[in-house]
């Protein structure tokens, strides 16, 4: 889809893609001034929502999981974080189907409290 951020062939990707398939890639993002300490999950199809996966991109997803749990291990996290975002009510920003993955550490001034306190949260950025 033309505009869209998190479509390859528009090359708007901001941050590293650590890993890549026919059906996902999984996004190191570069977010100014906020410690993400993880990634997202993407689909390579451009669907709106997980509600839109096909049988095989949620396999896959499933997967590969594990494999990305070991990019965010060698960061030490204290525990992790998974969520979607769906439709503007619920902060998608991006109409693209994307998991967001993140280490979460005990000495945040936020620890212990869930993904909505955690994520682009400025007032959480760690020491």
């Amino acid at each position: 889809m033309d505009g869209c951020q998190f479509c390859l062939q528009n090359d708007l990707i901001k941050g590293e893609i650590i890993y890549q398939d026919d059906l996902i890639y999984f996004l190191s993002p570069d977010i100014p001034g906020i410690d993400y300490n993880g990634g997202m999950i993407v689909t390579k199809r451009h669907i709106e929502t997980p509600f839109d996966m096909s049988q095989e991109e949620w396999a896959r997803i499933y997967e590969k999981l594990s494999d990305f749990k070991k990019v965010l291990d060698k960061l030490n996290p204290d525990g992790y974080n998974l969520g979607w975002n769906i439709g503007k009510a619920a902060g998608q920003i991006v109409n693209h189907a994307h998991l967001h993955f993140f280490g979460r550490f005990a000495d945040e001034p936020l620890a212990g409290k869930g993904i909505r306190y955690a994520f682009k949260q400025p007032s959480n950025k760690r020491k």
